[in-house]
């Protein structure tokens, strides 16, 4: 029987006891370091997403769980959470440099809603993919307001189109071509004049029409970064090289990497 510093003596379930507290210890004392360097965003380590998705009219399992989290995975450049439950959003901010949201379900919570305004209020990244776009929620005009600066509310048909990117300098469209087809919706993205306005990195023209259309743009906010991409119905989308260099590049952009 060996004796510890303590002088008591442990054997059978006291010893197992004893065990089990150093290692609870040793558990509390990683997740303080942890916590401790919670909402810092590093150079050379990988960008921690929180991917949000959910809701109707797109497999978001599919295309944003899998698809779109593998390629952030990529050379280890993200890290990437998917929850598909928005009231989740308020355990996991903290440890979060980019908040993504690909969802149209709603996000009721008054308390979620704060957090990410206030998350964007402290500089954070933001996101905001394809099903986001739209006007999801007539009782929280904030968000598209402040946050997308205008939205959504039709689509073509889904089918190809013809994409240019108007800004080729910006980090956004680093490796993408300046023009290529894509077969998805043609989202009717328009820009609402109350709202912080946006820079246009890529757009789509309606062929016999003067309608254009943004594709990809950064939303002016004063105090954080905010990339839009209306692009991402499907697999004609996700996986192809443009929007997988769209979307690797708008994360990094954000997280300020």
């Amino acid at each position: 029987m060996k004796k510890y510093n303590s002088g008591k003596r442990y054997s059978g379930p006291n010893l197992y006891l004893f065990f089990v507290a150093i290692l609870l210890c040793s558990f509390s004392f990683a997740a303080c370091k942890v916590n401790s360097s919670a909402g810092t965003a590093k150079k050379g380590t990988a960008i921690r997403v929180l991917m949000v998705g959910g809701g109707s009219s797109h497999d978001f399992n599919k295309w944003y769980k899998q698809a779109d989290a593998e390629t952030l995975r990529q050379d280890g450049l993200a890290t990437v959470t998917y929850i598909s439950h928005p009231d989740s959003i308020s355990l996991l901010l903290s440890q979060t440099d980019v908040l993504f949201l690909s969802n149209n379900q709603p996000i009721s919570s008054p308390q979620v809603r704060q957090e990410i305004f206030e998350f964007v209020n402290a500089g954070k990244g933001l996101l905001l993919a394809h099903p986001a776009l739209w006007y999801n929620w007539k009782d929280w005009p904030e968000y598209n307001l402040q946050l997308v600066s205008g939205g959504s509310r039709g689509h073509d048909r889904y089918g190809s189109f013809e994409v240019a990117v108007t800004n080729t300098s910006h980090p956004v469209t680093k490796g993408v071509e300046p023009n290529f087809s894509i077969k998805d919706e043609r989202y009717y993205q328009n820009l609402d004049p109350a709202g912080s306005g946006i820079e246009i990195l890529a757009q789509s023209s309606v062929a016999g029409s003067d309608k254009v259309f943004p594709s990809v743009f950064v939303v002016k906010n004063p105090k954080a970064r905010i990339v839009g991409i209306a692009l991402g119905h499907d697999a004609e989308s996700h996986n192809t090289a443009n929007y997988q260099n769209l979307l690797r590049n708008a994360v990094q952009w954000v997280a300020r990497k």
